[in-house]
């Protein structure tokens, strides 16, 4: 007879520890009541776990603002964002933004800079991330224990490994054993879309959505997926690259070889296209040009017809084969004017045979901004270190 393993008493509060402290990154200040509740826990334990936290400077516990309910309130467990920092990392195609992101998901302190003009080659774009990581962590006085990155590409995630990020013009670069053995500190580096849909599940629009799909587009479009309430990775952490789902056979062609790609139909060439802003202009005056649409319906539907009828399209064939409850617009397709989404929400519920089985899958932009990967790669960075907090 083969006896059951039995966990060991530190094995049990170290898993107790890791779990309050997840619940109180992600869900932020919470009664002790509360914790015992949500972790099953009696309050004994509780008791136990907060206070050698807060002795140990984690979690600090606070009277909340008076309210207008009687009798004594119920102390509330903050987490302390300066316990544990990560270092969150954003690499785009023409821009790079790092942040310290404290415990609680704080951003503590930010710098970017731009790629355009620059070199965007590896070497360069690696030394620069460490060199102004180290400077902002040195002026706010902290120590990031792990780091989390964002890539626009297709990315192994067991080791970080860049297998190709075309628009980047990046093949087969190990980032993440790179930017490791310079930091000393675990890396996570993950594909940009992948890190966008864990940050809207965490802290976005998808929270509390156990299926959701978030789909941006910035020069290429790209997709991350969250399946029964995790982030779905595919083989090896090759997933998320929607935009080269072909939807228009013999049309334009696309750097990955292929023709008729979806992101050459809805990518921001396509929206460039669409609105007459020619390729050479700076980004920012098309986002003026889709934020003056936003002040005219009428238009915003005429100018952006064929564009809307391509990513209908498109999203009709993503909820028909992943079934998402939610589809979170990101980037570009986060800013397009509230007329279009409306618009293409009733064509992707009118056409999605599962949208229409589920009720209407919904559709809405982003709630995170420019920030979403940021706070996607800051999530990831977090999962590992947690439990060394």
């Amino acid at each position: 007879m083969t006896s059951t393993p039995v966990a060991r008493p530190d094995e049990v509060r170290r898993h107790n520890r890791t779990t309050l402290l997840r619940l109180l990154h992600v869900g932020g200040p919470v009664t002790r009541a509360a914790l015992a509740t949500e972790l099953g826990l009696n309050r004994s334990t509780i008791k136990t776990l907060v206070d050698s936290l807060a002795e140990a400077g984690v979690v600090e516990e606070r009277v909340p603002r008076p309210g207008r309910g009687a009798g004594r309130p119920s102390l509330l467990v903050l987490p302390q964002p300066q316990a544990a920092v990560v270092l969150a990392v954003d690499i785009q195609v023409e821009h790079v933004a790092i942040a310290l992101v404290g415990f609680g998901g704080q951003i503590l302190g930010r710098n970017s800079w731009n790629l355009r003009g620059r070199s965007r080659e590896p070497d360069e774009v690696i030394t620069h991330v460490i060199e102004s990581a180290g400077m902002l962590a040195a002026d706010l006085g902290v120590e990031p224990i792990g780091t989390g990155v964002s890539v626009p590409g297709v990315v192994r995630r067991s080791d970080g490994y860049v297998h190709q990020a075309p628009n980047l013009r990046w093949t087969d670069v190990a980032l993440g054993e790179r930017l490791g053995s310079v930091l000393r500190m675990p890396v996570i580096v993950g594909n940009d879309a992948e890190l966008g849909a864990v940050a809207e599940h965490l802290r976005g629009v998808a929270k509390g959505s156990s299926d959701a799909v978030y789909v941006s587009a910035d020069v290429g479009v790209g997709g991350g997926v969250i399946a029964d309430g995790s982030s779905l990775r595919g083989a090896a952490g090759y997933i998320g690259e929607l935009g080269h789902m072909v939807i228009r056979p013999g049309g334009r062609g696309c750097y990955c070889g292929s023709s008729g790609c979806w992101e050459t139909e809805v990518g921001e060439a396509a929206l460039r296209r669409a609105l007459d802003v020619p390729e050479e202009t700076p980004r920012g005056v098309l986002l003026v040009e889709l934020r003056e649409l936003e002040k005219d319906p009428a238009r915003a539907a005429e100018k952006l017809g064929e564009f809307a009828e391509w990513l209908t399209l498109g999203l009709v064939n993503v909820v028909n084969l992943l079934g998402p409850q939610l589809v979170v617009l990101g980037e570009l397709f986060g800013m397009l004017p509230e007329e279009v989404v409306r618009q293409v929400t009733a064509e992707v519920q009118r056409r999605s045979m599962v949208s229409r089985a589920v009720g209407g899958t919904r559709i809405v932009p982003s709630a995170l901004g420019v920030d979403v990967k940021l706070l996607g790669a800051a999530e990831v960075a977090f999962e590992g270190v947690l439990d060394k907090v």
